[in-house]
């Protein structure tokens, strides 16, 4: 009978903090830190120190991977034409101005950049004409023609 009348009326007192089980739990556990990690305080503050350098050092190099990234995006902006970007520009500014593209992004912009000037220069566009049919290509004239008199003939009342 003292057993049910401990356990209901002692369990709920546990929950409160007025139990008398939580004070051994509380002071096996270190208050400092260092103790916790079973270093010595020297040690502790030295392994905080080079997790901070770490971080900071690792922030550092995101930091100027984006600023390459935008410095390519700007590039590509300015070879396309594109509208610029305030972002880019920020985030260039916040890297420094020295920030470089990486050498494979450039020879990737650089191989397309070649490519496409052999496509637009002509001896490009006599390439691609040896290479297409000259059915097809007969075909898609005849049909642009007969497309181009068609809405010639809904358009105009003469013809």
């Amino acid at each position: 009978m003292a057993f049910l009348i401990k356990s209901m009326v002692g369990n709920p007192l546990k929950g409160m903090g007025l139990g008398g089980g939580e004070e051994k739990a509380e002071e096996e556990t270190p208050k400092d830190p260092a103790a916790a990690a079973g270093m010595t305080r020297e040690e502790y503050e030295e392994y905080q120190k080079q997790l901070v350098e770490e971080k900071m050092e690792r922030d550092a190099d995101f930091l100027h991977k984006k600023a390459e990234r935008a410095t390519l995006r700007v590039c590509l902006r300015e070879k396309y034409r594109l509208p610029k970007s305030e972002q880019d520009e920020n985030m260039i500014q916040m890297a420094g101005d020295d920030v470089d593209v990486p050498e494979e992004l450039l020879k990737m912009v650089d191989e397309d950049a070649t490519e496409e000037e052999e496509k637009d220069s002509i001896l490009g566009q006599m390439q691609n004409l040896q290479n297409m049919d000259m059915d097809q290509l007969k075909e898609k004239a005849s049909a642009t023609l007969t497309e181009m008199k068609t809405k010639a003939e809904e358009k105009c009342s003469v013809m």
